[in-house]
């Protein structure tokens, strides 16, 4: 408690702190709910930045500060009321940055969004929201004048983890290749088709937009009355393919089993949900071009394709990336990915139909 009471010191905030306690279940940061003693002084958010993942806080911080301010201008500009609760809003340190390092970790605080919530439920109804607040993040920022960088670089290239893949295929460190072989063929069967987004970027043709790279139902504020206030945990704001928060939505929200069910049969894809998703993500994402939309169908397919690689890569080499409960679970996440990547395979002409009657209406 007394050292971040010290850390909070350092941010320039208002009124006299009165509890520090953890708040939500984050993987990636720790995080605090400051509370003050003022009913006319804010609350605040204080985390742990990690740095063993984003490696360049000073990009991070900078990412999330031209975000931020884009999307505040965007509300003022449109005569939205509420803002404060609408846009996360970051504390400068007494070194006017947004962040403080306290000679080993990074922190950073924001103000806490009050009468606010986070649903962890997925359903047609939360998916609905999901896809029209994502769809409305891409579109706020379709125009932001400032360049962002990559904070995890090459997250979501489909290229650049193939490579890994192949990599670890010609090593074969833990001598599992011969048992995965099946998984091998049939991932580099779909190789060239499921790199096209690199290959329709380096044509010209496929932009690169401003995604949120994370896009969970539990990544959104929603109001008392159950309206979406704000899209949160911005620190995988990055340029990247729409598909990115397309896909990647799709792959878990979507999944009707486990990410790493090992019941194949429990393992499809909930149409439903994507409907749902889908109908709010093109009425949010009203700047899509034609190839975008047309590739929509590839995005949900491109996901699970790729998880399923990172997940046969980290088993080739022996487990040294995902954390697993036993010897085999790299495997059956594998497994798992590839029934996902092939009942969405089996789902593209209903999915690509869906689409067209979207946008007719």
């Amino acid at each position: 408690m007394e050292n971040l009471i010290n850390i909070v010191s350092h941010f320039k905030t208002q009124g006299t702190i009165e509890e520090i306690k953890p708040l939500g279940a984050g993987l990636i940061n720790d995080t605090y709910k400051i509370t003050t003693q003022n009913n006319d002084t804010p609350d605040y958010v204080l985390q742990k930045i990690n740095h063993a993942i984003f490696q360049d806080v000073d990009m991070l911080q900078h990412n999330i500060e031209a975000v931020t301010a884009h999307i505040r201008k965007k509300l003022e500009e449109k005569g939205e009321e509420d803002i404060e609760r609408k846009v996360l809003h970051f504390i400068e340190s007494e070194d006017g940055k947004t962040y403080w390092f306290d000679g080993s970790n990074y922190w950073r605080m924001m103000t806490f969004i009050p009468n606010a919530q986070t649903h962890e439920t997925v359903n047609p109804e939360y998916s609905y929201y999901a896809g029209k607040a994502f769809g409305d993040f891409q579109a706020k920022l379709a125009d932001i004048p400032v360049e962002l960088g990559e904070t995890i670089p090459n997250f979501h290239n489909m290229e650049f983890r193939l490579k890994q893949l192949r990599e670890a295929v010609a090593e074969n460190k833990a001598g599992r290749l011969n048992e995965v072989k099946y998984y091998i063929d049939e991932i580099e069967k779909r190789a060239d088709e499921m790199c096209k987004a690199e290959q329709l970027h380096r044509e010209g043709k496929l932009p690169k937009r401003i995604c949120h790279c994370d896009t969970k139902v539990n990544n959104m504020m929603f109001d008392q009355e159950g309206k979406v206030l704000c899209v949160i945990d911005l620190d995988t704001v990055m340029p990247s393919y729409i598909f990115s928060d397309y896909g990647d939505f799709l792959r878990t929200g979507a999944n009707t089993g486990a990410e790493d069910d090992e019941n194949l049969d429990n393992v499809n894809l909930n149409m439903e949900i994507f409907k749902a998703f889908t109908k709010g993500y093109l009425e949010g994402a009203t700047f899509l071009t034609p190839i975008e939309i047309e590739n929509l169908p590839y995005a949900a397919a491109l996901f699970p394709y790729m998880q399923c690689v990172r997940f046969l890569a980290d088993y080739i080499n022996g487990d040294t990336y995902y954390k697993i409960k036993y010897p085999e679970h790299n495997l059956v996440r594998t497994k798992a990915q590839f029934k996902l990547l092939q009942s969405v395979e089996n789902h593209q002409a209903e999915m690509k139909s869906f689409i067209e009657s979207n946008l007719t209406k």
